[in-house]
């Protein structure tokens, strides 16, 4: 065998185990998903090619540096090594045409049918009249600084353990709350702690604004915090080679045992159009795990979808349904979501709500979407009326001397109307007064400080604008025992029907009509809902 052909075969070797190397190393610290849908093992791959080209180069033929450097050089010197750095060139033009066919420019209609969403939802008769009982009035940025406040009178963990800023809103236990959990504070808190592990997590009340620290009898060892095989993020990526996951939430379940909960996402192409097929719930003090497909994820697990996600897809629904062509140019019946977006409580489930307006004006809302977020249906509620912006904007002028900010509104049905319910906070983040306001009309808005209340700030709402609502139940009575009463400086009358009914009515319904009503008069009326005391939204 010649001496330039050993000099080949070695050099190839020599190569061939230094890109071994040096592609263990970066599998380790990066650990790309196996996956050729995935960006990152292209990019993984483009490494490990440039590697053995950049080695073989210099062992093969024994080039410096600044010889391969220089690219005119080489080639004036007859070496064809470059060849190699071929497929980098060849691995990028293949993925730019792949993503090309797969894009909504040729699949527009995959696009658009990424989520389904029953736009025949009515608001009146699905939405729940709102329970302040269980109403998440706290927003993330308050749940924070109450988990900071628990934590920093923990004199035993806080110069160990900082918090996590994932605050992930789940119903647990029929309750509305926030769980975050504690992380190693530095790389020398987890060489002295990781034997224990974090020994707790903080869970806030998005209703009342309690919030504890529950301690763990065994630590997590798998956090985001955790170094080397202890990696969150690795521990997962390692399990399931494979997998390309997507967001990863902390949650808790009935009973108080917290678990990552890993979205596993598909890709069509490279990275685009990515749905979720299933999730993977990790327990972090043992480090078992399990894969469930979307249909089989337990019942307690209230995020399988992100958020990002969610809006992402709503927006391909609205702005693909008529075609990629009308989507640029005549964009006819293109609609999009608002700027933000918040959650909601309901059934044992996190929704999140968010307000769908026209791709030309977004000035007001043609209606809002309602996503399950842990299955994925989706309803679209056509209630035309105030941009969320706008409302809170609305809010913070009744107070604009207070500076207050206020927090993206929850929707909610009160007393058969949709609205806005808005926190509005100071610069400490703490909640200061409740707003609520009319969604289709957003001049209406009426403050109140915090402390009389959420139900009371509902309440001088309703006095306010006379308890209107949308609604359809109707009758005819005839009016017994009529009576006037003043409340607060408002007009209500109140009498029974030939039935014996009770029914109130505000002197705001019809200020024309009410002070001249006797007994005996037969009137036709709206009303909200059945009850002990009916109340009137309208008279005929």
């Amino acid at each position: 065998m010649s001496k330039r052909k050993n000099k080949t075969i070695t050099g190839f070797l020599i190569s061939l185990l230094i890109t071994l190397v040096v592609g263990g190393l970066y599998y380790y610290m990066f650990y790309p998903a196996i996956n050729i849908h995935n960006f990152e093992f292209w990019f993984f791959i483009l490494v490990l090619v440039i590697v053995f080209y950049v080695c073989y180069s210099i062992f093969n033929v024994g080039l410096t540096l600044e010889e391969l450097l220089n690219r005119k050089k080489i080639i004036s010197n007859k070496f064809n090594y470059i060849k190699y750095l071929g497929f980098v060139p060849i691995i990028i033009l293949i993925i730019i045409v792949v993503n090309l066919i797969f894009s909504p420019v040729f699949q527009s209609k995959a696009y658009y049918k990424r989520i389904s969403v029953n736009d025949n939802a009515d608001f009146n008769t699905e939405i729940k009249e709102a329970d302040f009982n269980k109403m998440p009035l706290l927003d993330r940025d308050s749940s924070e600084k109450l988990g900071d406040r628990v934590m920093g009178q923990m004199s035993d963990l806080v110069s160990q353990f900082d918090v996590s800023n994932d605050y992930t809103q789940i119903n647990y236990n029929d309750e509305i709350v926030r769980v975050t959990p504690l992380e190693y504070n530095g790389v020398i808190k987890w060489f002295t702690n990781r034997k224990n592990g974090v020994k707790g997590y903080i869970i806030v009340n998005s209703t009342n604004g309690k919030a504890k620290l529950v301690k763990l009898d065994k630590g997590m060892k798998y956090v985001e915090s955790g170094l080397f095989n202890e990696n969150l993020y690795r521990k997962l990526q390692l399990s399931y080679p494979t997998y390309n996951f997507d967001s990863v939430n902390f949650e808790i379940d009935n009973e108080g045992q917290p678990y990552y909960i890993a979205s596993v996402v598909k890709y069509v192409g490279v990275g685009l159009r990515r749905e979720v097929t299933g999730v993977v719930i990790l327990n972090p003090v043992n480090g078992k795990s399990k894969y469930y497909k979307v249909k089989d994820v337990p019942e307690w697990v209230d995020h399988v979808y992100e958020a990002d996600l969610v809006l992402e897809q709503v927006n391909d629904w609205g702005k693909y349904k008529n075609g990629f062509i009308n989507s640029l140019i005549s964009q006819k019946g293109v609609v999009k979501t608002t700027r933000g977006y918040n959650y909601l409580a309901m059934d044992d489930d996190i929704y999140l709500y968010t307000g769908i307006t026209s791709v030309i004006s977004d000035e007001s809302n043609i209606g809002f979407i309602l996503t399950n977020m842990r299955t994925k249906e989706t309803k679209f509620y056509s209630v035309s009326g105030a941009e969320e912006y706008s409302a809170m904007e609305s809010a913070k002028g009744q107070v604009q001397q207070m500076n207050y900010t206020s927090t993206f509104p929850l929707l909610i049905n009160l007393n058969g109307r949709p609205t806005y319910l808005i926190s509005l906070k100071d610069n400490a983040n703490l909640v200061k007064m409740y707003a609520f306001v009319d969604v289709v009309d957003y001049q209406k808005v009426v403050v109140t400080d915090s402390s009389e209340g959420i139900k009371k700030a509902a309440e001088n709402y309703l006095n306010e604008i006379g308890e209107e609502v949308i609604g359809e139940n109707e009758k005819e009575v005839t009016i017994n025992n009529l009576k006037e009463v003043i409340i607060e400086g408002n007009t209500y009358y109140y009498f029974n029907d030939n039935d014996g009914q009770k029914y109130k009515v505000s002197i705001k319904v019809n200020k024309n009509k009410l002070p001249f009503i006797n007994n005996g008069d037969v009137i036709k009326i709206n009303y909200s809902k059945e009850g002990e005391v009916i109340s009137i939204t309208d008279i005929k």
